[in-house]
């Protein structure tokens, strides 16, 4: 069957369709989608990521409608990677698909829920939310007749365990994943490919100025806290000018909006200017190196960590999110308490065949969505 994938405007170190290592379980792949965009399309019909829209990324999601969920960031994400992906000649299909996939592992109430599962999962194998999206990918997802999970193909599943970059030690990924489950595949210490770093540089740039949208539309700081931090002050001081003549949230729709652009701008630079220096004639150039070519600026990075330290002292720890976040948290605690005592009562009884049970129950508790364990926890608790 021949491929019309159509991937000539590539870079020559660009992932490339034609040269995909293909899946675990072998597959015929389609004459007209890439491999890459059947990763897309599976992803987004799995149940996992239709679960992300009641799933919180910083408020408890029965606050309000106008706050950000992780499905909503993870289309957020990935439109920033399409944008990047394009600007540099790299696979968007494959920035897209690692984009919108990043984020399913994650447990209820943000990472505070994450907080309470490691807690709770401490003695049996641990609990990380990037490796709960690669349980779900390659085991927890079951539409197919011939094998569980999606089958995605290396290199989504490469990017995936490398969103934070190589892995050194791959013991805590086999305590809660099956060994050798990439059947030798994956180089584990190897650097990810550009598009993987496309993806995490995205998720950086989406979740800073969001969750700064989010905390401002919250009335949990002002646009005057925000002018505090450096190099925002100028975007800030042209926006405020037109106070009078806008609505509040349109002033803030378009801070944000430049800030955005000022970051996707400052990516696209810098990481020209690494290639020039890197030189890449090939895929195995990028894999080599010893960092990162997908960066931002010294200047930007100054700016990106004084945004983090801000969020963190003004949103992530604002009293009225800690007390969110703490009922998130008793009920997830109460949960694996109540569960794990009698937890065929509530989970299929085919999952513990090959499981211990606190996995299963883990794994239960970090697929539920924000009300659903509420609910649970006003039924049996």
């Amino acid at each position: 069957m021949q491929k019309n994938y159509k991937e000539n405007h590539l870079k020559s170190y660009a992932v490339k369709s034609i040269n995909s290592n293909g899946r675990i379980f072998q597959e015929f792949e389609n004459s007209f989608r890439t491999p890459y965009q059947r990763d897309r399309d599976r992803i987004i019909h799995s149940s996992s990521f239709r679960r992300l829209k009641h799933k919180t990324q910083v408020f408890v999601n029965t606050e309000g409608d106008h706050y950000r969920t992780r499905l909503t960031h993870s289309m957020e994400v990935a439109q920033i990677s399409r944008t990047l992906a394009r600007s540099l000649g790299l696979n968007e299909d494959l920035c897209e698909t690692l984009s919108l996939a990043h984020d399913m592992g994650h447990t209820p109430f943000g990472h505070a829920g994450e907080d309470v599962l490691s807690a709770c999962m401490r003695s049996y194998g641990g609990f990380d939310h990037n490796i709960q999206t690669l349980r779900i990918v390659t085991m927890l997802e079951n539409k197919y007749y011939k094998f569980n999970g999606l089958n995605l193909t290396i290199e989504t599943l490469d990017g995936l365990i490398k969103h934070n970059g190589p892995v050194k030690n791959i013991l805590h990924h086999e305590k809660i994943l099956k060994k050798n489950l990439f059947k030798n595949k994956i180089i584990f210490n190897r650097f990810p490919s550009l598009e993987s770093q496309v993806a995490s540089i995205s998720d950086d740039i989406a979740y800073n100025n969001h969750d700064l949208e989010d905390g401002l539309r919250a009335d949990l700081f002002t646009i005057q806290d925000i002018s505090s931090i450096p190099y925002i002050a100028n975007i800030i001081k042209k926006h405020m000018k037109n106070l009078k003549r806008y609505r509040r949230e349109v002033i803030i729709s378009q801070i944000v909006r430049d800030l955005i652009n000022l970051m996707v701008m400052d990516v696209i630079d810098t990481t020209n200017k690494n290639l020039l220096l890197i030189k890449p004639i090939s895929i195995n150039d990028i894999y080599n190196q010893k960092k990162c070519a997908v960066d931002f600026s010294s200047k930007m990075k100054k700016t990106d960590k004084h945004i983090k330290l801000f969020l963190k002292e003004n949103m992530y720890n604002h009293k009225k999110v800690i007390l969110n976040t703490n009922k998130g948290k008793k009920v997830l605690s109460d949960l694996f308490k109540h569960l794990i005592k009698k937890p065929k009562n509530y989970i299929r009884r085919d999952l513990f065949k090959n499981e211990k049970s606190e996995r299963v129950v883990a794994d239960f508790i970090a697929g539920m969505t924000d009300r659903f364990a509420i609910n649970l926890h006003k039924k049996i608790i």
